[in-house]
């Protein structure tokens, strides 16, 4: 099988990717309860509500028990890191956190917490709150994020015609078994803060159309729920995306969670500048493949190219900003 036919393959069955279709059915729960999407559109990394002269940003994160329970410090980790990135994909600096741990007891949850509060302290945002519970059957984490945004970016405004930019910082290793991509629990805590910094100034400098973190599914699953909530369809060449050397491609493309990782909708015109900022901070970054109205995502290799998804007749996650829209003037009818 070559590289291009085992990513296709992995696209269709990887569980970060396919799990993501879970969404769906939770929208489509709201909207049939009265939800108004058109209220905040929701679908992206972060809720963000029009405050002031800026936006405030709301996130959380729930983990998986067998994550928290084989690696409960890296999972408390995560639980700060990965909020974190939620608030800068949005163009936003993180103010602060809350956390719910619920463990079996107090020696249980202390490893947890030490991890949140070794990101808290990397990343300089502070965990002011929470909630715990020590009597609990097994060990359960999440984590809620608040952030502003002075010029927001979103998941719903790539346009056809913009290239696709991915920025992945390869400074890392893979925290086996695990599929996550760790490049900062041994980075220095002020490089740390100086990356994330670069998505709130593309966005503060207006040279960055649409963002997203790349999540769970990779980045191919990232891709495929930016584009349907843009409704834009797009071409992704898999040759392109930065990667380690020794990385397999399918896993790294549609498992692999980094630790520092984007998925940008640039302009044309503002490429090689937004290249060349992620580039001065030695962090990987590469135009990897254009948006289009096609309403298809598709991957190549070469001269080859397969279809991932029609998002015409097989929605992803349905966070689509038409939908949206359709749902909302529904409920007013």
């Amino acid at each position: 099988m070559n590289s291009l036919d085992a990513v296709v393959q992995a696209a269709r069955s990887a569980k970060g990717i396919t799990g993501k279709t879970d969404i769906a059915a939770v929208m489509d729960t709201l909207r049939a309860h009265g939800a108004d999407p058109g209220a905040i559109r929701i679908g992206d990394d972060c809720a963000a509500i029009a405050d002031g002269d800026g936006w405030l940003l709301f996130a959380i994160e729930g983990f998986v028990k067998s994550f928290v329970a084989h690696m409960p410090w890296f999972a408390g980790y995560c639980g700060v890191m990965v909020n974190i990135s939620d608030i800068a994909a949005m163009g936003g600096r993180a103010s602060a956190v809350v956390d719910a741990v619920w463990s079996r007891d107090v020696a249980h949850a202390r490893p947890i917490v030490e991890g949140m509060a070794a990101a808290a302290q990397a990343y300089g945002v502070p965990i002011v709150g929470g909630h715990s519970n020590a009597h609990s059957d097994d060990e359960q984490l999440s984590v809620a994020i608040i952030g502003r945004a002075r010029q927001l970016l979103t998941s719903f405004d790539a346009q056809p015609g913009d290239v696709l930019v991915a920025a992945i910082d390869l400074r890392g290793r893979y925290r086996h078994p695990l599929p996550n991509w760790d490049a900062s629990t041994d980075a220095p805590a002020a490089r740390l803060r100086a990356d994330l910094a670069l998505l709130p100034g593309l966005a503060e400098d207006g040279v960055c159309r649409a963002a997203k973190d790349i999540s769970m599914g990779g980045l191919v699953g990232t891709a495929m729920m930016l584009a349907e909530s843009s409704q834009v369809g797009a071409v992704i060449d898999i040759e392109r995306v930065p990667c380690p050397d020794t990385a397999d491609p399918a896993r790294w493309l549609c498992e692999t969670f980094p630790s520092f990782g984007f998925l940008l909708a640039v302009a044309a015109a503002d490429v090689d500048a937004v290249i060349a900022r992620f580039c001065a901070r030695d962090i990987a970054c590469a135009a990897i493949g254009h948006c289009d109205d096609s309403l298809r995502l598709r991957l190549r290799a070469g001269r080859a190219e397969r279809e991932i998804r029609d998002f015409r007749t097989q929605p992803y996650i349905a966070c689509a900003r038409t939908q949206a829209v359709a749902e909302s003037e529904s409920f007013h009818a």
